[in-house]
């Protein structure tokens, strides 16, 4: 995918009416798990807006609060200790892990032949397949995210439509290569934390920030489609 020349395109009904090969491409994201960090200056405004409503606030008279406080107690006591932010996959940069970059949007990239990749070499790419004779572009890409995890249990794809579009051109480097459309759909991680990642040379869950380090030239278009 890297060194070809991108021209995005809004998705649009219908595909192709010429010879051109059609690929559809999955965004596998896993959502973040845990709430992201507050912006400080988001906090402050929080704290600021909290003490300005306090001046208002409806006063109540001291015996009922007496009796608000004496009610539920009891001789047991809850200690809540929550789970660290930061895990052993973040301390390592562990790419192969799902436990890491918590508060953020993780996406699979697998690394191995690509359609349209110049002298066929392995390169980083969204799973995906080529547009053959499935009934739609969706089960097209259903059976392109089968293909590397094995099974589609644990996955929610949203929509049936494309969330994004775009045409690759040929390049200096390749230009007897055919251009093809190339359609992205969303789907999702549901309740699992390992996948058994086959069918590719390698694999990384990315976070969106690093995913477009891995493809500069489509950065633009990715940065907009994909929203985290």
């Amino acid at each position: 995918m890297q060194g070809s020349f991108v021209r995005p395109l809004l998705t649009k009904r219908g595909f192709s009416t010429s010879s051109e090969k059609i690929v559809a491409s999955v965004l596998f994201e896993r959502l973040p798990v845990v709430i992201p960090k507050i912006d400080p200056v988001v906090y402050a405004f929080q704290e600021f807006s909290f003490r300005w409503r306090q001046q208002y606030r409806r006063r109540y008279p001291d015996e009922f609060l007496d009796k608000s406080n004496a009610r539920g107690k009891g001789d047991y006591k809850i200690e809540y200790v929550p789970a660290p932010r930061v895990t052993e996959a973040d301390k390592n940069n562990d790419k192969k892990s799902l436990q890491r970059a918590l508060d953020r949007r993780l996406y699979l990239l697998v690394y191995g032949h690509a359609y349209g990749a110049p002298s066929d070499k392995p390169v980083w790419h969204f799973p995906e397949k080529i547009y053959e004779s499935e009934e739609t572009l969706r089960k097209c890409a259903e059976s392109a995210l089968k293909s590397v995890i094995g099974d589609l249990s644990s996955t929610y794809f949203v929509g049936n439509a494309p969330m994004g579009h775009m045409v690759v051109q040929p390049t200096e480097s390749a230009p007897k290569s055919a251009s093809f459309k190339r359609f992205f759909f969303k789907s999702q991680v549901i309740a699992k934390n390992k996948f058994d990642i086959g069918k590719c040379k390698d694999f990384a869950w990315v976070t969106k920030d690093e995913l477009l380090e891995y493809f500069p030239e489509q950065a633009e278009y990715l940065n907009k489609m994909i929203v985290s």
